[in-house]
């Protein structure tokens, strides 16, 4: 299925001393995976030498990054997961930036998309993919929309389809609230096995996203095989409530959050 799959090798990524030598061994590729019929679901893939886990980057917002053959992106660039990918491959994880589908290339990209069965059938052949790639497990990790990716997609995988879902999912900054669709706590949470990390900051201005709702959420975790909070405070908020550059991205926290959340998939 995957022989298909178009792979551009963007290199080895150089990096500073400062930064270790996990980062200077970094390979990135961007791949186009086959996921439903005519379809493909474009990955940014960042490859560290023997990878202890996997994990998928949800971004948040409307998805759509319009990742280019050399890494690049149109949009989101600043978002926490896309900003922060290599600090998740610095801690030993293989990484893997998603895109919109090739079929959603055009606005609103995974606006109205996130709980559709072809979202979820779009994720689990990535999941397949990493799987076959690294023989790790992997992980799903959303943001602020991209959280609602991540729990959908556990929902609809969990039970008896459970070998073709992630192995757990990580929600940053979830969306807890939603006029507009069906926030996280609203979707049978019940159905989810796995592991559940949920990382907030007890700051975030964003209406969606009040940290005084985050006990509803770990309410409804309560069949998941291990769950647990990482609240953080402090950094820096500037611009929008919602956006990447306030305490809903985490600004000014990257390297305290990123490597515990590592630390918790790794099981350490």
């Amino acid at each position: 299925m995957y022989r298909a799959a178009r792979c551009w090798i963007a290199g080895f990524l150089m990096a500073l001393a400062a930064h270790g030598p996990a980062q200077a061994q970094t390979t990135q590729q961007v791949v186009d995976i086959p996921t439903r019929p005519g379809v493909t679901q474009r990955v940014l893939v960042l490859s560290p030498p023997d990878p202890k886990a996997a994990v998928i980057l949800l971004a948040g917002g409307h998805g759509g990054l319009q990742i280019f053959p050399n890494g690049s992106f149109a949009w989101g660039a600043g978002n926490f997961l896309v900003r922060t990918r290599q600090s998740f491959a610095d801690q030993g994880l293989m990484v893997a930036v998603i895109d919109a589908p090739s079929d959603r290339q055009s606005p609103p990209y995974l606006s109205g998309f996130r709980q559709k069965p072809e979202h979820a059938a779009d994720l689990k052949a990535v999941i397949a993919w990493m799987r076959e790639q690294a023989k790790v497990p992997v992980w799903l990790v959303g943001t602020s929309r991209g959280t609602q990716s991540a729990a959908y997609v556990a929902t609809e995988l969990s039970g008896p389809q459970g070998p073709d879902g992630p192995d757990g999912i990580v929600l940053t900054s979830t969306i807890l609230a939603d006029r507009g669709g069906r926030p996280v706590p609203a979707m049978p949470l019940e159905n989810i096995r796995i592991p559940v990390l949920v990382v907030h900051h007890e700051q975030d201005g964003c209406a969606l996203c009040a940290y005084a709702k985050v006990p509803e959420l770990m309410g409804k975790l309560g069949n998941s095989s291990r769950k647990e909070l990482l609240s953080f405070t402090g950094g820096q908020s500037r611009g929008d409530p919602c956006e990447a550059m306030a305490y809903h991205g985490f600004n000014g926290l990257e390297l305290e959050v990123v490597p515990r959340i590592a630390s918790w998939i790794l099981g350490k």
